[in-house]
């Protein structure tokens, strides 16, 4: 009996033993695997949003890539905070990151179910969950939870993970984080919530759609004084308060843009990424996530105006049924380079989506004139009266025409720009030599291939092509008397505590005499005044170049009409600002091509756009001296030629020498 005694005790004692045993090695393998998880991500900083800036330091556009916009807990309200624990968690201040008194209550509940639930999970379990675990019901899962929370509460501030939850909590609608819930049901910031504002919001983590003031008004209310209730409970707010919360309306106001900024100004936030990451060296995840501030050259104004243009379909020709008629544009201030304005095309404009401002390349036809043949001819001794051959030319089996089908022997430079005539200009340039047009074109900005040295990019016959933004850059030069700027959209970039990462210096380079920017200023007038320009002229001074490009002769497009053409530009300036606009269909085909209406279009454009873009501006003329209108009589010089012995102006080839160049 006595044995037996003993042999119960000690079994007692080693059972005992190794239940302490087993329970001291679990605690011990627990605060081991505790101990060992990295919490660090959620210490990270929320990717913070991008600041694009006018050129007036205002806020114009916004950069992010993330859904949540983080704000700092010292910034929430206190009712929002207070009414979150109440409802969430309301011993969150007072257990280690999971709470007891739950967890044996849900367990209970959990086997009567035979299911494991939610019912438990602490504010600190919930945060761990979001940035750490699936999202599957499972024991494991909920044991990692409860281990995660614990690391999380031994790591961080009571606060500290108050504020991360709140900005990372579904709120419904779309709305990741208090203030993004906040801008989404009140249209306001997080700042300004009321207490039965708070109370909503507070309501929704639970079950953001069931709960939803804009899917079922009733249940979001209820819900509400649900929280409301809980609040004065806990002692959080006076009954008055309670009571005069509880009998305010819902109050929410949907707001489809949540935050204004986000996706304004599309093309020229890409130019802006694009500028960004090609000129200094900055990656797109920087940009998104890094919450800079740019300061661009974007004049919100000129934007608008251009806006409201593209946005006018009754400037632009009826397009075929299947594809638009599509356009690009691009507005830039001469005296620094700055783009105040582009248009990526028209309908609806998507973030980093096809630019026909920046990325389009098409043939600029008889806006190319000015850039690679009568500049270099001014540059070299040339001048808008000298006399120019026109009429019938052969240069190695290249015979260009005029768009008239006729010639008059001679017109001075003035002349073939008004009347945009094609010989002239390339007997013009097989003077003064293709390599004097290249390198001129280069200067400007638009450095051609090999394959373009031609006498064909006399009428803007290239390879490659060029785009708006090319072709408004060389003509800003001739606007800013032969000084070229850069085309740019960034001035500065810092970050948001003001340190500054890059800051643009405006440098100008010399391209040209003054002389012949100032000589082409005024031919250009003439070209809009009276010329293929006029339907650009407008109650200021305006200085610019139409071009056509057209159709290919190819069988495909046999029998359409001479008129037709591929793709129309003009391009011009103001004294104050210079832009170009081309129009034409993505892909031209038999069936979708430019009538000659469509044309003119590009002119009209330009014209509406200045106009809105400058309607405050004063009106001041170009700063430019007067050339005298005078075209030489070229009878009356060749009359002059042969009385002096000197040789008349010939076209090279068939019988004819080649002119020397110079």
């Amino acid at each position: 009996m006595k044995q037996s005694f003993w042999k119960r005790k000690r079994f007692w004692q080693w059972s005992g033993g190794i239940v302490i045993a087993g329970c001291l090695g679990l605690f011990v393998a627990c605060y081991v695997y505790i101990r060992g998880l990295d919490v660090s991500l959620i210490n990270q900083p929320l990717p913070e949003a991008t600041l694009v800036l006018d050129k007036d330091g205002k806020a114009a556009a916004q950069l992010s890539s993330s859904k949540i916009e983080p704000v700092p807990i010292s910034q929430m309200p206190k009712v929002l905070t207070d009414a979150i624990v109440a409802v969430e968690d309301r011993r969150f201040y007072s257990h280690s990151g999971i709470d007891m008194k739950s967890i044996v209550r849900a367990i209970a509940r959990d086997v009567v179910k035979g299911g494991y639930s939610e019912g438990a999970s602490t504010i600190t379990q919930q945060l761990a969950r979001n940035l750490f675990l699936s999202a599957d019901k499972t024991l494991g899962r909920k044991l990692k939870e409860a281990a995660y929370a614990i690391k999380i509460d031994r790591t961080f501030g009571k606060d500290e993970i108050l504020g991360m939850y709140l900005n990372r909590i579904y709120f419904g609608e779309g709305s990741w984080g208090v203030q993004g819930a906040s801008r989404t049901y009140f249209n306001k910031n997080v700042q300004e919530l009321s207490l039965p504002e708070a109370a909503v919001l507070a309501a929704l983590p639970k079950a953001p759609s069931r709960y939803s003031p804009f899917q079922d008004e009733n249940q979001a209310l209820e819900r509400r004084n649900t929280v409301l209730m809980l609040m004065r409970d806990e002692g959080v707010i006076s009954i008055e308060a309670y009571e005069k919360a509880k009998a305010a309306p819902l109050g929410v106001m949907k707001s489809d843009n949540g935050n204004d900024l986000k996706g304004r100004y599309p093309a020229y936030v890409d130019e802006v990424i694009r500028e960004a990451v090609q000129t200094y060296g900055f990656t797109e995840e920087q940009l998104l996530t890094g919450g800079l501030r740019i300061t661009t050259e974007l004049d919100p104004a000129v934007q608008n105006a251009v806006a409201e243009v593209f946005q006018n379909e009754s400037l632009f020709p009826a397009s075929q049924p299947d594809q638009r008629i599509q356009s690009g544009a691009v507005i830039l201030d001469q005296q620094t380079g700055g783009i105040r304005a582009l248009a990526g095309g028209r309908g609806e404009e998507v973030f980093r989506g096809f630019s026909h401002a920046t990325q389009l390349k098409r043939q600029p036809g008889s806006a190319f004139k000015p850039i690679a043949v009568y500049g270099p001819a001014l540059e070299n001794g040339y001048n808008p009266n000298s006399a120019l051959f026109d009429g019938p030319l052969n240069i190695e089996g290249y015979q260009p025409q005029d768009w008239d089908h006729q010639t008059r022997g001679q017109v001075t430079m003035q002349e073939a720009i008004i009347s945009s005539w094609n010989v002239p200009a390339v007997w013009l340039l097989h003077e003064i030599g293709i390599d004097r047009g290249l390198q001129f074109a280069k200067a400007l900005g638009i450095p051609l291939p090999k394959e373009d040295r031609q006498l064909g990019i006399a009428l803007g016959g290239l390879s490659t092509g060029v785009s708006p933004l090319q072709m408004a850059q060389a003509f800003s030069a001739f606007a800013n008397k032969g000084k070229l700027h850069q085309a740019h959209t960034i001035t500065k970039i810092e970050t948001s505590s003001g340190h500054v990462l890059v800051e643009r210096s405006s440098k100008a380079v010399s391209v040209m005499q003054p002389g012949t920017a100032n000589a082409m200023t005024s031919m250009l007038q003439a070209a809009v005044i009276q010329g293929t320009g006029k339907n650009a002229a407008m109650n200021r001074p305006v200085a610019g170049k139409s071009g056509t490009t057209q159709l290919p002769q190819t069988k495909e497009f046999e029998g359409i009409g001479s008129g037709s053409a591929k793709d129309a530009w003009f391009v011009g300036y103001t004294p104050e600002l210079t832009a170009a606009v081309w129009v034409g269909y993505d892909r031209t085909d038999k069936t979708h091509y430019l009538t000659t209406s469509g044309g003119a279009v590009p002119a009209v454009v330009f014209r509406e756009m200045m106009g809105r873009a400058l309607a405050g501006a004063p009106i001041v003329p170009f700063d430019v001296p007067p050339i005298s209108s005078k075209s030489l009589d070229v009878k009356e010089e060749q009359a002059e030629t042969e009385k002096s012995g000197k040789e008349e102006k010939k076209p090279p080839g068939h019988g004819h020498e080649k002119g020397k160049k110079k």
